[in-house]
């Protein structure tokens, strides 16, 4: 296998005395959806903010592209090219799509927007991860369906160059229509390239989309399955504790 875009090996991230990840690995390969899975207080949401650089862990090795780096700040995770899609999306809905998109770093030049420059670029990266469903840019996102602002989101991260985009229960809010539209679009930026983390607690959305699932129980990982050689019922005893995984799961 290919070396990985994120590999974190033995990661630990307290709270006082509560201990929320005991010794954590994940690793997220280039091309490929791998989802994030544990029941509420497993730890995935301090894992991910981990790699942000929100909530920089207390120990452990994090290795991007096989070299060891360190995530103290969001700063530092943006300039390697980690993307977070947050549940809330933290999208601003008066303005629209271009403004979205390349809001906080606009491309300006004597202090004036190059908003047909930004515009095409905006086109360019939906266009490049096949959205249709977007009939203008200029759009407000307040006009928009949760799947058309998750694809707003999605896009935002891919026109950063992002190399590893993590997604934060994408298909929560959202109906079946949206959900499959949602879908096919990590499957797309897996496809061109990008490593995706999906964390979600629909196992179904999970089996559709995903390459490999890693399983967080009480802060540890507990398993780390390829999706073709697992299924629901193996998963489901992982995330309740009730089965025990034999294998490689650092």
């Amino acid at each position: 296998m290919d070396m990985p875009v994120i590999e974190l090996t033995g990661v630990t991230k307290s709270f006082g005395p509560v201990d929320v990840l005991k010794g954590v690995g994940l690793s997220a390969y280039a091309g490929k959806v791998t989802a994030l899975v544990g029941d509420n207080g497993a730890g995935k949401s301090t894992l991910i903010k981990g790699l942000a650089g929100v909530q920089p862990y207390d120990s452990g090795e994090i290795k991007f592209a096989g070299n060891v780096v360190n995530l103290h700040t969001p700063r530092d995770a943006s300039l390697l090219g980690i993307e977070v899609v947050y549940q809330d999306l933290a999208l601003c809905e008066n303005l629209d799509i271009v403004q979205n998109m390349f809001l906080g770093r606009e491309d300006m030049k004597h202090g004036t927007l190059y908003e047909g420059v930004m515009e095409r670029e905006a086109a360019k990266t939906l266009q490049g991860l096949s959205v249709r469903t977007v009939k203008s840019v200029r759009q407000k996102v307040s006009s928009l369906s949760g799947g058309q602002r998750q694809t707003v989101a999605i896009a935002r991260s891919v026109l950063r160059n992002a190399k590893l985009v993590i997604l934060d229960e994408p298909t929560a809010a959202l109906g079946v229509a949206q959900t499959e539209q949602v879908l096919h679009l990590v499957r797309r930026l897996a496809d061109a390239g990008v490593a995706v983390i999906i964390i979600s607690h629909n196992l179904v959305d999970i089996f559709k989309v995903a390459d490999y699932i890693s399983v967080l129980y009480l802060g540890q990982m507990v398993a780390s399955l390829e999706t073709t050689k697992t299924n629901n019922a193996d998963v489901v005893g992982y995330i309740t504790g009730s089965k025990t995984y034999i294998g490689d799961n650092s």
